[in-house]
């Protein structure tokens, strides 16, 4: 009996070990796993690592030509009311009335008068409201940051300033600060902090009259905005230098209005970027531009570049810079005696 009960214990036994027996990779079958695997997945990780940079390059330059072409429209609807566009020579006689005209990080490039509509400023005496126009100085400034600045781009940026008159009153109204000889509609339509219109008075040319412009006694509060960043900071006399800024040929009446010499000695290094300009086309008397032509061209490469020296422009990566154009003709006119 002891003998069967053993022989059946031993047969059970050797059948559980042969049911519960576990297999493995053997060293050398692990090893040629783990070379497979990395011969297959580095391949991929590097493919899917040029896709995300690609996507990543293709979303910079998408977001610098909508930029470009956002600011481009908004700067032509502004000059489609101007009246009178200084060129060189004019912002160069008004630079010492305009804000900071010492300051070594930026440029005015373009200054204008413009006539700007207020809608239902005065009051009827039957109490409706009627619109009135009020005149405006704009000035859009180029900006490359002399010190490192956390809230832009290594690049350039456009910034837009403007002071505007005051609605004077027909009848009643309230003084305004700086202005005790005026009264206005309401301390809501006050003339600008430092704001005084042209004078037209006299005999002369409008250029000359314009070019003696003076800003009000009161100190300017009103500080320019930023219109777009990620502008090319790439200098005219870099290596290799940006495209050249160049104005139409035909007629032989456009002009390029650029930093005059007085600015050079301020501002080094935007007085000599040609990444926003424009060309004036006046009359043959002067006494009015007729068209005016506005170049603009952004940097995608400081979107994506840590390396300030990696974001020049290159012919090679041209396509990392869009650039884009408007002519805007001028609504307004002046005239004088």
């Amino acid at each position: 009996m002891m003998r069967t009960l053993k022989f059946l214990l031993r047969s059970h036994l050797i059948r559980s070990g042969v049911v519960q027996q576990v297999g493995g990779f053997t060293l050398i079958e692990l090893l040629v796993g783990m070379v497979m695997a990395v011969l297959v997945i580095t391949p991929l990780l590097g493919f899917m690592i040029d896709i995300m940079k690609t996507d990543q390059q293709e979303q910079a330059k998408a977001n610098s030509e909508q930029e470009i072409q956002a600011a481009l429209d908004y700067i032509s609807r502004d000059l489609q009311q101007a009246i009178y566009i200084y060129d060189s020579a004019g912002i160069d006689a008004i630079k010492t009335e305009l804000p900071n005209p010492t300051a070594t990080d930026r440029v005015p490039v373009l200054v204008f008068w413009k006539r700007e509509l207020v809608n239902q400023a005065i009051t009827n005496a039957d109490n409706t409201l009627d619109d009135s126009f009020v005149y405006s100085l704009v000035a859009y400034y180029l900006i490359q940051d002399t010190n490192p600045n956390p809230t832009w781009s290594k690049a350039a940026r456009i910034a837009r300033w403007q002071i505007k008159d005051g609605v004077l009153a027909t009848t009643g109204g309230v003084p305004c600060t700086g202005y005790p000889d005026k009264k206005y509609v309401n301390s809501a339509n006050c003339p600008s902090s430092g704001f005084a219109l042209f004078n037209l008075d006299g005999v002369g040319a409008i250029d000359e009259k314009m070019k003696a412009w003076k800003k009000a006694s009161e100190i300017y509060t009103t500080d320019a905005a930023v219109l777009v960043d990620f502008i090319d900071q790439t200098k005219n006399d870099a290596t290799p230098a940006a495209p050249a800024a160049t104005c139409p040929s035909s007629p032989a009446t456009w002009s390029q209005i650029s930093p005059p010499a007085s600015f050079a000695a301020l501002n080094p290094n935007t007085s000599k970027m040609t990444s926003f300009y424009g060309c004036i086309n006046k009359t043959a008397d002067v006494t009015d531009v007729t068209a005016i032509r506005v170049f603009l061209r952004g940097n995608a490469l400081a979107r994506i570049e840590n390396d300030e020296s990696k974001i020049n422009y290159v012919d090679s990566k041209k396509t990392y810079f869009p650039n884009a154009s408007i002519q805007v003709q001028s609504r307004g006119y002046l005239y004088t005696k």
